[in-house]
């Protein structure tokens, strides 16, 4: 393709439209833009604002260039003075913008080059928008994809027509990803940057796993029970909080399911090597802080509303329980409550007066001394 031929290109709209499932508009600005890209390329410089439009039916092209009316003029190809501007336009001012027409005839093979790869690059963007925006509706859903391609940072998974991305900061910890594999993965977002529509998924949310449990406890889609909270640190532990609406039933043994079987379900897609903690959400925070630092036993809490902090107090043999391994369970228990738990030891009330143990042992001393000197 060195010359730019613009009867084959108008032919190509209809054409590359139908392939590519596009419509006949888009596939139709696209080449405009590799037109005025080719332009700029063989007669412009590269900051001029240009555009171009496709005449379908007689196959020509015209490009139009602005240029803002000032009054001195920097730059020919950015600027025009006010006096050539009226030439142009009866009623130009300073600060309009005017627009060169020139014809398109042919281009050089350098700009025809520029111009195939802008066709290439923005159609590949249009197609992904097109098939982006089916899943626009999925956002907040689990979808199951296959893994496609594993990188230092991203787990690239293939979902039908789409194929999304799993960054580092959105995988399961510890988790290994094998080419082929399926898994089930939460879609979180499209992410529209510079270089095109991007689908972002997740496994280490904590939506992924509030929707694990929704597929297995049919009460939550009755509303019977309910998630009120949920905190994670994806591939070590997660903490639940749930409630009932529904008086008698127990929200955490229908959570965990008859012999484990629902929470069971949820670990087999997480993975065995997280915890996960199912506790009885309270309207009482008191309760609730005592019931969030599960398994830990909590001898007393006080709290201070204003500051949203509260101090715990723990036995001594409770104490690594609470805070957890590498403070996991005291950080995960603050975010699930919303406050700042600081794990204080409990004073145990002391029996009267214990004799220090040195002086046990000089008393058993002296009474040895005694019994000797009888």
């Amino acid at each position: 393709m060195d010359e730019l031929n613009l009867k084959q290109l108008t032919l190509a709209v209809r054409t590359i439209a139908e392939e590519k499932n596009l419509p006949e508009e888009t596939v139709l600005s696209v080449i405009e833009q590799a037109i005025a890209a080719a332009w700029r390329r063989d007669n412009g410089e590269r900051d001029q604002e240009v555009r171009a439009e496709l005449n379908v039916n007689d196959g020509t092209a015209k490009v139009y260039v602005a240029r803002e009316v000032v009054e001195l003029v920097g730059s020919d190809a950015l600027e025009i003075s006010l006096a050539d501007a009226k030439k142009v336009k009866k009623d130009a001012k300073i600060g309009d913008t005017i627009e060169d027409e020139h014809d398109v005839v042919s281009f050089g093979r350098v700009a025809a080059q520029t111009a195939k790869q802008v066709v290439l690059q923005r159609l590949r963007e249009a197609e992904r928008e097109v098939v982006l925006e089916e899943y626009e509706d999925k956002i907040g859903t689990i979808v199951t994809g296959t893994v496609q391609r594993v990188e230092p940072r991203v787990i690239r998974v293939e979902l039908g027509k789409a194929t999304g991305i799993i960054p580092q900061s959105e995988q399961i910890q510890g988790e290994f990803y094998s080419i082929g594999s399926r898994l089930k993965v939460f879609i979180k977002d499209i992410e529209r940057d510079n270089r095109g529509p991007q689908l972002i998924l997740s496994r280490g949310n904590e939506a992924f796993v509030e929707h694990l449990f929704a597929q297995e406890v049919p009460e939550m889609e009755s509303g019977a029970v309910e998630i009120k909270a949920i905190a994670r640190e994806a591939g070590r532990r997660t903490k639940l909080a749930v409630a009932s609406t529904v008086p008698g039933v127990d929200p955490v043994g229908t959570f965990v399911g008859g012999h484990g079987t629902r929470v069971q379900a949820v670990m087999n897609e997480i993975g065995d090597q997280e915890k996960i903690d199912i506790i009885t959400f309270s309207d009482n925070t008191e309760e609730f802080i005592r019931n969030a630092l599960s398994p830990a036993e909590v001898a007393k809490v006080e709290i201070n509303e204003k500051d949203k902090r509260a101090k715990v107090f723990v036995k001594e043999d409770q104490q690594s329980i609470a805070i957890g391994r590498a403070g996991q369970n005291v950080r995960l228990a603050s975010r699930l409550t919303g406050y700042e738990l600081d794990i204080e030891p409990a004073v145990t009330d002391k029996p009267a007066e214990p004799k220090p143990k040195k002086n046990i042992e000089d008393s058993l001393l002296n009474a040895v001394e005694e019994a000797s000197d009888e």
